[in-house]
């Protein structure tokens, strides 16, 4: 369950519950599917049975894509598999082009034991293309069959993607078309990689679907997404315009990469937008604190706690009954203190544990406040114009080779 401390902020949020009933009316008027999809049980079903029926072939589940299309499975790994886990199979994410990277995986890997997910919504992302042929040449050289090595994730019925799907009935999952990218890890997009490497799927979306039936709520105390977004945006009028996501939990600081872009592409527009930073707690205790707490007091700290941090571990021969544990919330709770006391404006995101059900309602709960935070700024939060600018200059500059 995901709980909103904001008792270190000196800010008035008594919300009139007839505020919140406007914006959700043009939210819904766009027709952004991100909290509606999580309400298909069909490809909930036909995700998991894909892995079933795959479960203890390959070694090695290698997903090819960039941006929303990486994101979210890097979280999940992270977030849901053990730091050290090397049970079989293992998750990649090959989230950029970089040569060296192509050239030390390709070296490594076991083709035979080997799927690749190749996710693109749109089906002609230069750099994910330019990966799949590359792959694709590779599987081809040693003779194996694509249908068995390759999965796409991409647009329904559009696309270079679903074009080979189509003509070499290759498997492929849809991206429904009113979701985008960043917003898309509750979809195939983020699902399928994560049943291949045993999560539960079911819970992941349920966690969704709760936090959603709050993003929806039109009552004041239940709409988490909507209170976070009120005071993110107030602060953000008062030159609180740097949001920092600092989670106390290693494990967690691949939902805080996802969090920077989702935030970056949704808000950074018009001149206007709130700019996202990942920090690590306790790791960034001892090098960002020093400018969070002693330099410009241009950000809002978002914590993002644990409760249960797991089995308690004593630290011998120092401090009687201390355990890493306690001195891990020793320091966050210090971290806080010390900014609050210099003036600069922290809240704390809470959960119980790190398990599929609660990462679900953290998705939810960024992908509604950004929602809100794009009406609220009078923006766009789906569109990317300066990202698609990016990309057409990409694409004209191939096509003159």
């Amino acid at each position: 369950m995901v709980k909103l401390d904001i008792s270190n902020l000196k800010l008035d949020l008594k919300t009139n519950e007839k505020l919140i009933a406007p914006y959700l009316k043009k939210i819904h008027s766009k027709k952004e599917g991100f909290y509606t999809v999580i309400d298909d049980a069909k490809v909930l079903k036909e995700i998991e049975k894909f892995a079933k029926n795959v479960k203890g072939k390959y070694e090695n589940i290698v997903v090819l894509g960039i941006g929303g299309s990486a994101l979210g499975a890097i979280c999940l790994r992270q977030a849901l598999k053990g730091l050290f886990d090397n049970k079989k199979p293992k998750l990649y994410v090959l989230d950029n082009i970089d040569p060296k990277l192509i050239c030390e995986f390709d070296k490594a890997v076991n083709y035979k034991k080997t799927l690749f997910l190749v996710i693109t919504k749109s089906g002609t992302t230069p750099e994910t293309i330019g990966q799949y042929y590359y792959f694709r040449n590779q599987i081809n050289k040693k003779k194996l069959d694509p249908k068995k090595h390759f999965v796409f994730v991409t647009d329904p019925n559009e696309g270079r993607l679903r074009e080979i799907a189509k003509k070499e009935k290759i498997t492929s999952f849809g991206i429904p078309k009113n979701v985008g990218g960043r917003f898309s890890v509750l979809t195939a997009v983020g699902l399928l990689p994560a049943a291949l490497i045993g999560l539960n799927i079911r819970k992941l979306v349920s966690g969704g679907q709760k936090m959603r039936d709050k993003f929806v709520s039109e009552k004041a105390e239940n709409n988490l997404p909507f209170k976070l977004a009120s005071l993110q945006y107030l602060l953000y009028k008062k030159g609180q315009t740097i949001n920092v996501l600092m989670p106390y939990s290693q494990k967690l600081i691949g939902f805080a990469d996802w969090f920077r872009q989702l935030y970056a592409e949704s808000l950074g527009k018009k001149g206007k937008g709130i700019t996202p930073v990942n920090a690590l707690g306790v790791t960034d205790q001892h090098s960002q604190l020093q400018l969070y707490n002693d330099g410009p007091n241009d950000k809002l700290i978002i914590f993002l706690e644990v409760e249960n941090s797991g089995e308690e571990i004593a630290i011998p021969n120092f401090q009687k009954k201390l355990s890493f544990n306690k001195l891990f919330k020793i320091e966050k709770d210090a971290a806080s203190k010390a900014l609050t006391k210099t003036g600069h404006p922290n809240i704390t995101i809470k959960i119980d544990t790190v398990d599929e059900e609660n990462i679900g309602e953290l998705f939810m709960l960024f992908e509604g406040a950004t929602a809100f935070l794009g009406e609220f700024m009078g923006i766009n939060a789906f569109d990317q114009p300066g990202v698609e600018l990016a990309k057409s200059l990409t694409k004209q500059a191939i096509l003159k080779l």
